[in-house]
């Protein structure tokens, strides 16, 4: 972030990190199990030949509980439609009703979800419990909520009752701006103007310290006092994760037209000249010195533009993990990561259900308890991408940027040769240069020649590496290089990054794109 806001500072407003989107996921964990759910069976002496009345009852239970008391408020709508919005129905209901605060609507609809049944087994001829996907009625309470804004439960009236929470963290930061007395200016999920950008970040911050699952198990009483009582034998909380948490980066650009000036050469770049390893990088993925993903990456890497209301929008998937940029009404440049094979990362902490044991790096959980370290990788999923976008601004014409590379240099006394772009050994070498992840750790002898050459036998590989000490060397004569002092590593410098950023873009682009932008 630190070089895209030396690029584009004087324009930028501000910028602001935080979680926009956040869907969390309660699970009766005993009743998500086979084993787990015919334990608890046993200690509620229901046999497995009554599981399907018992389960039946208690649904039927369940389903008077919630409905009982949303049609005398006059707060019940059932839904023959799954596929209809339902916050559009909650606020449409909420304007007829005038409530502007607390609950505003009961929804209830048939949906897909995972169940527990019990089947025959036709080999052994025994009842046996399975998990399997079915259709269940859920039902939606919507809040508005004066501290968080717009919220919703969701709850699924089956075994294993699974309850999805809903809220925006935009719409709970702008009350938090309201309450410290900060003003601002919001369109939709996002802030045009911020009149204390530094304060609105601390508060942003705040939000991560929450202790979630207090919060959420006050959100889920409110919405169904049922599923704390007695109504189910034994102790059976909730265990609260983030199943999916959208955390956005908003670049407040002073003028819309500053934005609109160069977000086209964005949308260029990362869809021509960002390589999928770079992505990959991006988001944390590991990929070999030779910059092909690792041989134990087996999912697909897919690069998507599309024309929203907001803008246009890139969107870059790699695996189930997202990455996107868009020019929110034109004025924002948003990137924002979701994040959710969240097991390639480490946090460091103790052991679960084990507060006192030594703390150490284990696996990243989609668990409450890690949603700090969780927007702390996204934050730098973002920064690294708005690091590689810093690239593209650059209004000084081809010919006049690139004119001292047809010319012998002098370095060190000593002369080093012209540079041609259009070349095939000298494209490759500025392709070869690049890279996006360079921009942050560099890059060394080995890393070029391994781009440009591959595995090569080892008895090639010295002739090789002198080879690419004097295409380095041409590179410093150039100015396009510097050395990272005491190291072996090299970075290119702001002309370099201008210069091949530019050489790239036009050799990546058509004639007609050419003619155009002419």
């Amino acid at each position: 972030m630190k070089r895209f806001l030396q690029r584009f500072g004087s324009r930028v407003l501000g910028v602001l990190h935080g979680f926009d989107r956040m869907r969390f996921r309660g699970s009766k964990r005993q009743l998500s199990y086979v084993s787990g759910l015919a334990g608890w069976l046993s200690y509620a002496n229901v046999l497995l030949k009554d599981f399907k009345l018992f389960a039946h009852d208690t649904t039927m239970r369940l389903w008077d509980s919630i409905e009982a008391p949303a049609k005398e408020a006059g707060l019940f709508q059932y839904l023959n439609n799954s596929e209809q919005t339902k916050e559009k129905v909650a606020l449409e209901m909420a304007r007829r009703t005038g409530k502007q605060e607390g609950l505003i609507a009961v929804l209830a609809c048939v949906e897909p979800c995972q169940t527990m049944q019990v089947r025959g087994n036709r080999d052994t001829k025994k009842l046996e419990l399975r998990s399997e996907p079915a259709k269940c009625k859920h039902y939606y309470h919507y809040y508005l909520d004066p501290n968080y804004g717009l919220r919703y439960t969701r709850l699924q009236s089956w075994f294993p009752f699974t309850m999805h929470i809903g809220l925006n963290g935009r719409e709970w930061l702008g009350r938090q701006m309201t309450k410290a007395g900060i003003e601002f200016v919001q369109r939709d999920n996002s802030f045009s103007w911020i009149q204390d950008f530094a304060a609105a970040q601390e508060l942003a911050n705040e939000q991560l310290k929450t202790a979630w699952p207090e919060l959420l198990d006050g959100w889920a009483r409110e919405s169904c006092p049922l599923l704390f009582g007695d109504w189910l034998k034994g102790s059976l909380p909730y265990y609260w994760s983030l199943q999916e948490g959208e955390y956005a980066t908003d670049i407040v650009f002073r003028l819309a037209e500053e934005l609109q000036r160069v977000y086209p050469r964005m949308v260029q770049y990362a869809q021509t000249v960002l390589h999928g390893t770079d992505v990959m990088r991006f988001m944390g993925y590991q990929v070999r010195q030779d910059g092909l993903p690792a041989l134990s990456f087996a999912d697909e890497l897919i690069t998507h533009v599309k024309e929203l209301v907001e803008g246009t929008r890139v969107k870059h998937r790699v695996g189930r993990d997202i990455l996107k940029i868009y020019d929110k009404f034109l004025c924002i440049l948003r990137l924002e990561s979701l994040l959710l094979d969240v097991r390639r990362f480490r946090v460091y902490r103790g052991l679960e259900g084990q507060p006192d044991s030594p703390k150490k790096y284990l696996p990243l959980r989609q668990g409450v308890a890690d949603i700090h370290r969780r927007a702390e990788i996204c934050e730098k999923m973002n920064d690294r991408y708005a690091e590689a976008l810093a690239n593209v601004e650059e209004t000084t014409p081809l010919a006049e940027l690139t004119k001292d590379l047809g010319r012998r240099q002098k370095w060190q006394g000593r002369s080093v040769r012209p540079l041609n772009p259009l070349a095939p050994e000298d494209a490759a070498l500025l392709e070869a240069i690049s890279h996006g992840e360079d921009a942050i750790n560099g890059f060394r002898n080995r890393d070029i020649r391994q781009r440009l050459y591959g595995d090569a036998p080892a008895a090639e590989r010295k002739a090789q590496s002198a080879k690419v000490t004097r295409m380095l060397r041409l590179l410093r004569g150039h100015g396009l290089i510097a050395k990272v002092p005491k190291t072996h590593r090299y970075q290119l410098t702001d002309h370099g990054r201008r210069c091949v950023s530019a050489l790239i873009t036009a050799r990546q682009a058509n004639t007609q794109e050419l003619l155009l932008a002419a």
